[in-house]
């Protein structure tokens, strides 16, 4: 440090620039990604972003990095990575820097579950072959084969999936503790989808960035008609058969809270999240035609429509008509819904490639067989 430095108090830190989220299904992950991407964009960063006509970074495969758009030319000078992937660390390791920054995000298992459930009905098997969520809690057995494996990995342990798990393990003490031990080496920040905006504060203050770069519009949320009440039965069951994300979930809402009480304090804390809902309050009102997210039906801009899926009615937003040209860019980029941002990023990045199939998607449901 130069001798001037020393005498600043409290040196302003320096934005994280070489980040990976790894984003998981059904935990509010699509928000973060467009607050990934939207840091991308104002900073000019360079994004890991699939490769071909790819949507996922080959997800469910196991990640690897020819998974990643010009890997072999671009090599490890990506900084933001954090499109849905099955963690694989010594791949990620390849296109990621090695002060890279890794977090990702957990929800609690009951509501995770059901909303995996309205969300790939038509996915997992065993969702399909069940009435409703109650009716496949009340035996999952009878309609989870293990022959399905790969269909059903949404229907058990989704999260201890994606993080590159059995997630049909057996759950057994050391078994878990050797996995929470190894993610907690792998990622340096593990936020909680139940507590969103305490999520986003602590994420600003770890990565240095601004209040203006966790802003967010909640994206790829449902409407409330889709909902599936939970029988305290089948709360429990949730804890039971899928015991491995249960675990995962404990350990890390408590190291959450550590982390909270030990960099920021909790009166602080709500200090941040009220200016945070303060500012999106104030970006809304400026931004939306109604104010609120909106049904499919009622989108005015197909651009702009999220991708639909199951039994949802995925919600997406309505810009006002009379933007200045500098905030309706802002205003787009807060709503865009992931695949067409996604679409977006790798035509800006990669323009002699053939553009990404926006009649999207080409969702591979199961893996492909090699």
């Amino acid at each position: 440090k130069s001798h001037k430095e020393l005498l600043t108090p409290s040196t302003p830190c320096h934005a994280k620039t070489n980040v990976m989220f790894l984003k998981t299904h059904k935990t509010a992950s699509s928000t973060v990604l467009n607050i990934m991407f939207r840091f991308a964009e104002r900073y000019n960063l360079t994004v890991a972003l699939p490769a071909g006509q790819l949507v996922h970074l080959g997800y469910p495969e196991t990640f690897l990095a020819h998974f990643v758009e010009e890997f072999e030319a671009i090599g490890q000078n990506y900084n933001i990575m954090c499109n849905h992937l099955r963690f694989n660390p010594s791949e990620v390791q390849k296109v990621m820097a090695s002060n890279t920054f890794y977090f990702s995000i957990l929800r609690n298992p009951i509501f995770l579950l059901e909303s995996s459930y309205v969300y790939y009905k038509n996915n997992a098997p065993a969702f399909r072959i069940s009435k409703d969520v109650n009716q496949y809690l009340a035996s999952p057995t009878k309609y989870y084969r293990p022959a399905d494996y790969k269909e059903n990995i949404y229907a058990r342990n989704i999260m201890w999936f994606d993080f590159g798990y059995n997630n049909n393990a057996e759950d057994n003490k050391k078994y878990v503790h050797t996995v929470l031990k190894d993610i907690e080496q792998n990622f340096h920040l593990i936020l909680i989808a139940d507590y969103f905006d305490e999520s986003m504060i602590l994420l600003k203050h770890t990565l240095c960035w601004d209040l203006d770069d966790v802003i967010y519009f909640k994206l790829n949320s449902r409407s409330r008609d889709t909902v599936q009440t939970l029988t305290p039965e089948s709360k429990e069951q949730i804890k039971v058969w899928c015991s491995l994300d249960w675990k995962l979930y404990l350990h890390f809402n408590q190291s959450f809270w550590r982390r909270i009480e030990e960099t920021i304090g909790l009166e602080e804390l709500e200090k941040e999240v009220n200016h945070l809902r303060t500012r999106q309050k104030e970006l809304m009102e400026t931004c939306l035609l109604d104010q609120k997210a909106v049904g499919k039906e009622h989108i005015k801009n197909k651009a702009f429509l999220p991708f639909q899926s199951g039994a949802t009615n995925i919600l997406g937003y309505n810009l006002k008509g009379d933007l200045d040209s500098r905030t309706l860019r802002t205003c787009q980029k807060m709503v865009m819904p992931e695949l067409q941002y996604m679409s977006y990023l790798y035509a800006v990045q990669h323009p002699h490639k053939k553009r990404k199939p926006l009649g999207l998607p080409l969702l591979q449901t199961s893996f492909q067989e090699k």
